[in-house]
């Protein structure tokens, strides 16, 4: 599909290795926007979280990080075609580099994340730069939080359930702790597929809870799924 059609925007997706998926789609609906003004994407991609965070908080300004230059391009294009060009800005980037050179600090930093770590890899380098923490590792994913998060802020991502565990046993090592967590299963009773996180440098009574988007293999989504997502996906 080279667009991907959501109740307020569109995401044009053609040319980039990462179309729109449930990870950002789930990440984006479900974080915690309630004190967030000033907002940074890492590895936006097509621009997708950063313009549905940009419809959750009206008065939020959005920063976007993404390092394939096509991407870039598309995020750009996204951006502009969005109601929101003017709170949201992409920066073509390394997230190293723009967490060394950047001023800016956030209250809440999101990231789909290269996440892989310990998995076979797809001979289209493009996929590699998106999928596996090879150019992003997860520690200097947690150092350059730490450079440009707020001292209240929130950091929220998404994960695979083993690499979950050990980016919170890595982050807790620099003073970010788990405080939300969310068991996603693909469909009620499975196994869990994802886990999205919510950290904070205050440690806290950690929070969890599971969902589950279908109610069985083949079947309709679950309740939960379309109360989360209903304010963007057409079908629901």
């Amino acid at each position: 599909m080279s667009v991907f059609r959501f109740k307020q925007f569109a995401i044009k997706q053609a040319n980039v290795p990462m179309k729109v998926n449930t990870d950002g789609v789930l990440l984006g609906a479900w974080t915690d926007v309630s004190n967030a003004t000033k907002i940074l994407d890492i590895g936006s991609g097509t621009g997708v979280i950063a313009l549905m965070l940009a419809q959750r908080c009206p008065n939020a300004t959005i920063h976007a990080v993404e390092i394939d230059k096509m991407a870039v391009e598309t995020a750009k294009e996204n951006v502009r075609d969005s109601p929101w060009v003017s709170r949201v800005e992409v920066f073509g980037s390394s997230f190293q580099d723009f967490a060394g050179e950047t001023d800016q600090r956030y209250n809440l930093v999101v990231s789909n994340p290269p996440f892989f770590i310990q998995s076979l890899k797809s001979p289209f380098a493009s996929r590699n730069l998106s999928r596996h923490a090879d150019q992003l590792s997860y520690d200097d994913l947690v150092i350059g939080i730490n450079r440009v998060l707020e001292d209240n802020g929130i950091f929220a991502a998404i994960f695979p359930y083993a690499e979950a565990g050990i980016f919170i046993a890595l982050a807790a090592n620099h003073g970010l702790y788990c405080i939300r967590k969310s068991y996603v299963h693909p469909f009620a009773g499975g196994r869990i597929k994802r886990v999205l996180l919510e950290l904070s440098r205050t440690r806290g009574a950690l929070v969890e809870s599971d969902l589950a988007i279908r109610v069985g293999p083949n079947l309709d989504y679950t309740e939960d799924y379309k109360r989360i997502t209903c304010d963007f996906y057409l079908a629901f």
